[in-house]
């Protein structure tokens, strides 16, 4: 499989990396930006494949029944339940401390529109969970994938916000206006 991967996302659809995601770290967050089109799902998932990184996405329980459950697992998915807790931070921080390997991916933004200010869902959940961030984006103008050193979270979340956002300047999503 990631023959096949590795094929298609570097050698058909061209892309390239710069960096790499730890392989020595059991758990972490991994933040995508910008994330302006459903394709980035797509190209998130041959890249996870083309590097056999386990990274995991979070998703309500209801999408893991039969009949289809087994292929969201499959693709990385975890279901939270949330009846237990209206907190979905909470929820996810549970998730971490449930498994000895855990790697979360997802968007900052919450959404494929252009923001003007990221939600904090993930830095709260790094921070519950004490783990790094790791950031990586998709820079559709260059076909480039991006990837982070692990970033360890410090007491001033306004810093830790400005590291983050520095990381992402001038990267440019699919939709370039919603960048």
């Amino acid at each position: 499989m990631k023959g096949i991967a590795r094929f298609i996302f570097y050698t058909l659809l061209g892309w390239k990396t710069v960096g790499s995601f730890p392989s020595e770290l059991k758990k972490y967050v991994i933040i995508g930006a910008p994330h302006t089109h459903w394709l980035d799902f797509m190209v998130g998932l041959a890249l996870k494949f083309a590097e056999s990184l386990p990274a995991n996405y979070i998703g309500k329980a209801s999408l893991f029944k039969p009949p289809f459950g087994f292929f969201f697992r499959w693709l990385g998915g975890t279901p939270i339940d949330r009846s237990k807790s209206n907190n979905k931070v909470e929820a996810i921080v549970d998730v971490f401390n449930a498994h000895e390997k855990f790697i979360l991916a997802l968007s900052p933004e919450g959404t494929r529109k252009k923001v003007i200010k990221w939600k904090t869902g993930f830095y709260y959940i790094a921070k519950g969970a004490n783990v790094p961030i790791v950031m990586f984006t998709f820079n559709f103008k260059d076909k480039e994938v991006k990837i982070s050193e692990p970033y360890y979270l410090t007491d001033n979340m306004d810093e830790d916000f400005k590291y983050f956002h520095k990381f992402y300047e001038g990267v440019q999503g699919k939709v370039p206006e919603y960048s």
